[in-house]
């Protein structure tokens, strides 16, 4: 069967590579939307999953990390009572505008805790250059590599600048640690408030540890029940909360599901009606093989064969393209990647893409007659 329905591909190579390249569009184009879609979705939740803390403890209105409201300091010392928690300090995040030695000025977001627990902030693995330590030297600020251009094109260690016009430095360069629509600069608490004026009595969030991390859900709780106007969120739950509310209030979802779908019905088109063609010119190749005594369920197969095989070729070219691309925006901080449950599924859409625009084939074969071919 494979052999066959391989000579009948090469026998016409011009509509072979028609259905091929129709399948690889659509491999591209699906990949490449899911990927810089996973990319934005990942940035909504990112502080909340970069920070190291198990229980987030915001305003109680608050549901997206990216907004949250103000807190007064005295809630740490709530926080701090409540039943298996282990450990919990503040976080202040606040907007600030910035001038750099270039002549040319940005807005960035601070984020600074207390020093004794600076690591908590950024990751090991998220660290370019400089040390962490580091942040608390006075005026010193962290710059992400992927916002380069946003903070004047130099983000060197020692690089000066200006914070609502008080001079700071950098002294740390994170690769990836940023979120959605923010260019961070992690810092200590006391230099957050310095430069962007804000009272001691005024945090952020509190961040918490627990002392058993199976009972992150019954803190979470207890938090909850007995602190009046806070709402406490497991990280990642925050972290989905957040993804979803910038969904819902945004056409980021609405706009790369349109483009998937215009991608798959080009796809289905291209694919059946060139297979149709196809079909056609081969009329009385088919007619002969039924002829000889072979049936519908015989051709059938035949042609669903030829439809995998152009699936499988057409796939592995896509995926070699969207490699490719991948690779490439991920230099200029677009970065993404695949699970291998996705490759699946995306593998699952183009063959059932590609074996549905063969019936348009199959429904005009299965009437062919064999004396089709002695006319």
């Amino acid at each position: 069967m494979l052999k066959i329905a391989w000579r009948f591909i090469k026998f016409d190579k011009a509509k072979s590579i028609g259905v091929v390249v129709g399948i690889l569009i659509s491999t591209f184009l699906i990949g490449q939307q899911l990927g810089v879609f996973f990319f934005l979705s990942g940035l909504m939740g990112a502080l909340a999953t970069d920070v190291k803390a198990d229980i987030w403890v915001v305003d109680g209105k608050t549901d997206d990390v990216n907004l949250l409201g103000r807190l007064d300091i005295r809630n740490l010392r709530a926080v701090q009572g409540i039943n298996g928690v282990k450990e919990a300090f503040p976080l202040i995040i606040s907007g600030a505008s910035c001038n750099f030695k270039n002549g040319t000025s940005g807005a960035i977001t601070l984020l600074g805790v207390d020093e004794n627990h600076i690591n908590a902030l950024v990751s090991q693995d998220k660290i370019m250059a400089g040390n962490i330590s580091d942040l608390q030297l006075d005026g010193a600020v962290s710059a992400e590599f992927f916002e380069k251009k946003n903070l004047g094109g130099n983000i060197d260690l020692r690089t000066n600048l200006e914070i609502n016009g008080k001079r700071a430095f950098f002294v740390l360069q994170t690769k990836g640690f940023r979120g959605f629509g923010s260019s961070f600069c992690a810092t200590t608490i006391e230099r957050a408030r310095f430069f962007s004026n804000q009272s001691a009595n005024n945090i952020s969030a509190v961040l918490v540890n627990v002392e058993n991390p199976k009972d992150v859900d019954k803190v979470v709780a207890n938090i909850n029940q007995n602190i009046f106007g806070v709402r406490a969120w497991q990280s990642k739950k925050l972290a989905g909360s957040s993804v979803k509310k910038i969904l819902a209030s945004s056409g980021i979802a609405l706009s790369t599901g349109t483009l998937i779908i215009f991608a798959l019905i080009a796809g289905f088109f291209i694919i059946g009606l060139t297979m149709y063609s196809s079909a056609l010119d081969r009329l009385k190749d088919y007619g002969t093989l039924k002829a000889i005594g072979a049936g519908n369920k015989y051709i059938s197969k035949l042609i669903l064969t030829q439809a995998m095989l152009f699936t499988v070729v057409g796939f592995l070219i896509g995926l070699a393209l969207l490699e490719s691309f991948r690779i490439g925006v991920a230099k200029s901080g677009l970065i993404f990647s695949f699970s291998p449950l996705v490759l699946l599924a995306m593998f699952s859409t183009i063959a059932l893409i590609s074996l549905s625009g063969a019936s348009f084939a199959l429904s005009r074969i299965r009437s062919v007659e064999p004396a089709a071919v002695f006319r």
